[in-house]
């Protein structure tokens, strides 16, 4: 069968014999003839060659297939094979803001040996093209690839439930790569009712010195999820009552909390719409309206300084000696969203 030729070489033809694996192209030309690239962005790069017969009939090959072909080619004219791009595709993506590249996710290949190919030639045409970070982002169904990829270089990003994000900086000199997330932020309501009475909670899991303490519901934030919405989300979880926010009334940040993470906790004063408590059987042990100062006569509170100067600035909330930051929603040129923010304002 020809390949884009119109007729297999004549006896006579001179011709140079190369047996290669498709994974490396080197070896599939003769010195005196050199491919000529052209990229496009996810397509096929293209390329002539002065060349290309197989030395037997050649039959369409399953792309997945393709990347541990050994073929055997015969030099004769100038011709364009266009089984030979297959495996020379660069990955399909597009630029980023920044002068970067990030991969589709969605149009990988399945095969590794294919997706090794594929990869080793898009980052050197990315490098040609003077492209600064890559961001490739594989799925769970397709983690096999992942080791192909840290062997080319790549390195680990962060990983969410569904996929792993890995990066490769191509310029010289140290990454300018955004890292990883570096805080976990959680929220914590103080929710007090017309009989100053203060909704507690126990954890039915917790460490050993957290044992019969009553502290404020609290918990992390969800992706997407605006403070003041996760304080509300958390009181409902674990004591079914429903509350209306109010302010923040104050902002802890530590360090080398959990997995060597950061992390922001925002005190929320919020106030109580509704009274009846359903306990959260998961996650709490009891939960109970505690008369405010039973709730901070507690030795624990009494004993670490930062949660009694907690439960201090929400008091002084109380009696109106203190101002927290409230939520106000404005837009921004700068990136075009609606942004929320967050400041004292006090009311004439």
């Amino acid at each position: 069968m020809e390949c884009g030729c119109s007729s297999l070489l004549s006896s006579n033809s001179v011709e140079t014999i190369y047996s290669t694996q498709f994974s490396s192209f080197k070896p599939l030309f003769d010195l005196k003839s050199t491919p000529k690239l052209t990229s496009f962005k996810g397509i096929s790069a293209k390329a002539s060659y002065d060349t290309c017969v197989p030395k037997k009939g050649f039959s369409s090959i399953d792309e997945q297939k393709l990347g541990a072909a050994d073929l055997v080619y015969h030099v004769n004219r100038k011709i364009n094979p266009s089984f030979l791009t297959r495996d020379l595709r660069i990955l399909d993506g597009f630029d980023d803001e920044y002068g970067g590249v990030i991969v589709d996710s969605e149009r990988l290949p399945a095969n590794p040996n294919v997706f090794a190919s594929m990869l080793r030639f898009s980052v050197s045409h990315w490098k040609a093209k003077e492209k600064k970070g890559i961001w490739l982002k594989l799925p769970v169904e397709k983690s096999d690839l992942v080791p192909v990829a840290v062997k080319q270089g790549f390195e680990y990003h962060h990983a969410e439930k569904g996929y792993v994000m890995l990066t490769y900086w191509l310029p010289e000199g140290p990454s300018m790569l955004p890292a990883n997330a570096s805080h976990q932020v959680g929220v914590g309501g103080f929710v007090v009712n017309d009989k100053n009475e203060v909704l507690v909670v126990q954890e039915k899991h917790c460490a050993p010195s957290f044992v019969g303490l009553w502290k404020i519901p609290t918990g992390f934030i969800d992706e997407s999820e605006e403070i003041y919405a996760g304080a509300v989300r958390e009181v409902k979880e674990e004591t079914g009552i429903d509350t209306e926010f109010l302010e923040v009334v104050a902002f802890r940040h530590v360090h080398n909390v959990a997995f060597e993470k950061s992390d922001l906790f925002f005190i929320c004063m919020l106030k109580p719409l509704s009274t009846r408590i359903i306990v959260d059987g998961h996650e709490i042990q009891a939960a109970k309206w505690m008369p405010l100062i039973e709730f901070v006569e507690q030795p624990f509170i009494q004993q670490d300084s930062m949660f009694k100067k907690v439960i201090d600035i929400c008091i002084a909330r109380l009696g109106g000696c203190y101002c927290g930051l409230s939520v106000h929603q404005l837009a921004s040129r700068f990136d075009g969203k609606i942004s929320t923010l967050y400041y004292n304002c006090i009311d004439n």
